[in-house]
């Protein structure tokens, strides 16, 4: 198993930051990037213009690669919101249709689908929580829902970013897919720590930042276009997303044609000094590791404290319909919030999400922050 990498980052002993769902620290190496880059920025007449384009090619293959993608399939973008309206403004529903969403998904995509849905005269479809915990049977049983709309697009993620409970998308995908609907696929909190494979899920767009589980900088993107939506439109005119554009030139501009495959989708300013060596070097640290290997190390952390958890009479989700790496439990009778702000008081981070305190370590964690966590609850109880 992947030993722990508290090692390579800057992280105080009496720290225990079990909180990489909202913002991972950075590892050195990507410190050490981005410092780099700020250098250059500080004396761009020392930069090396096709030395940072490699770069930026490398991470769009870093990216593709943890998707089971190619390089001319990503395109690199600002955030998951954007790679989010560039699906939307590119697909076309029938009116009288549905999308799909989970109750309590992101605003990122909770905005944009119910405007998407109000200007394309189709209907959101929000699917409850299930009380047992099972979205899988819950979306299952929507989509099989033979009183309702059909289905035009299913806006879904691996696991509900609340509380770590699972999105079985191996199953669900594929009736999507028989009922021709779009789909579309936000792995914010699944790229870098589950196996995700876009041959098998044959998604229509998948997006992804690195500001948490790829340990990279705030602010950048990547954003999977499947081939048939390619000759899509983008959100932005530049020139890098163009075939040699030139501004001398006395030709109709109309008329150049974007560059082939997904990288007409790049954002403007996408040679970033700064944050695409930092997301680079991110991602190579994903890799040397393995994603099945990261994922392994928390899925131990994460059944190390719904074990302990457990014991003090807190109820976890039961093993098979949590992610790997997101523990969200509630403590009876118990403001969450209060609780996650004595916790912090204590040198212990974590999340409160939706009433749930939301639990997600990263390589940079170990058993004895499992066992502070544990102590801590125990000592909180009795009081």
């Amino acid at each position: 198993m992947l030993s722990c990498q508290r090692h390579l980052f800057a992280i105080e002993h009496e720290v225990t930051y079990l909180n990489a769902a909202s913002y991972s620290p950075l590892p050195r190496p990507v410190q050490s990037a981005g410092e780099r880059g700020v250098s250059e920025k500080v004396r761009p007449w020392r930069r090396d213009a096709h030395a940072a384009h490699l770069i930026v090619e490398a991470a769009r293959r870093d990216a593709a690669r943890l998707i089971g993608a190619g390089p001319d399939d990503i395109a690199i973008v600002g955030a998951a919101s954007y790679g989010i309206a560039t699906a939307l403004a590119n697909l076309r529903l029938a009116a009288g249709t549905r999308i799909l969403l989970l109750e309590g998904e992101h605003s990122s995509l909770h905005l944009a689908l119910a405007g998407f849905a109000g200007s394309t005269r189709t209907q959101l479809d929000v699917v409850p929580r299930p009380e047992n915990g099972d979205w899988t049977s819950a979306v299952l049983d929507r989509i099989e829902d033979e009183g309702a709309l059909p289905i035009g697009l299913a806006a879904l993620t691996p696991l509900h970013w609340t509380d770590g409970s699972l999105v079985g998308l191996s199953r669900i995908v594929p009736e999507l897919h028989r009922r021709r609907a779009a789909v579309m696929i936000d792995a914010t909190q699944a790229a870098g720590v589950m196996k995700l494979d876009v041959a098998e899920l044959r998604p229509d767009y998948l997006m992804f930042p690195v500001y948490k589980w790829l340990l990279g900088p705030y602010g950048l993107a990547f954003l999977y276009v499947a081939p048939k939506w390619q000759g899509a439109r983008p959100l932005e005119e530049h020139g890098f997303n163009r075939e040699a554009y030139d501004s001398t030139t006395k030709h109709s501009v109309e008329t150049l044609p974007y560059l082939e495959g997904a990288r007409r989708f790049d954002r403007g300013e996408r040679d970033s000094f700064i944050t695409i060596p930092m997301a680079r070097a991110g991602l190579e640290l994903v890799h040397e590791w393995g994603v099945g290997e990261i994922e392994a190390r928390l899925r131990m952390l994460t059944d190390l404290l719904a074990q302990g958890l457990e014991a003090l009479g807190i109820e976890t989700m039961p093993r098979h319909l949590r992610a790997p790496h997101i523990l969200g439990f509630q403590v009876p009778n118990a403001d969450a919030v209060e609780i996650g702000r004595e916790a912090e008081r204590a040198g212990i981070f974590l999340s409160v999400r939706h009433g749930y305190l939301r639990v997600s370590p990263h390589v940079f964690n170990d058993e004895e922050d499992a066992e502070r966590l544990l102590v801590w609850m125990k000592s909180y109880l009795r009081r």
